[in-house]
């Protein structure tokens, strides 16, 4: 699937992308247990979109590395189309990038 053809409330997703840039991570606590958030933009062939990372996820994921989206969910937040993981997807880093 490319970035051009997401929509809302999509699930099932299954995407690759380069990442352009990580926001810095916000953390929250949620049911007694912190929550950590970044968005991310990525590219693909196809144009750029938004990335929003979880936990673990904020750590794995750098600018200019490649990414692997499998059955992940798209959802719309502030007037922006967002992919995730979510729940029963994964994130994996295909091609890391060098610190």
């Amino acid at each position: 699937m490319k970035i051009s053809e997401l929509r809302a409330n999509q699930d099932k997703v299954d995407l690759d992308a380069e990442v352009i840039s990580v926001s810095p991570e916000k953390s929250f606590t949620r049911f007694g247990r912190n929550i950590r958030v970044a968005n991310a933009r990525i590219r693909d062939d196809s144009g750029e979109g938004s990335l929003t990372l979880w936990n673990n996820e904020v750590d794995q994921v750098k600018p200019n590395s490649k990414i692997r989206i499998t059955n992940g969910f798209v959802k719309e937040f502030q007037g922006e189309l967002t992919v995730t993981s979510g729940k029963f997807g994964k994130l994996e880093v295909m091609e890391a990038v060098e610190e």
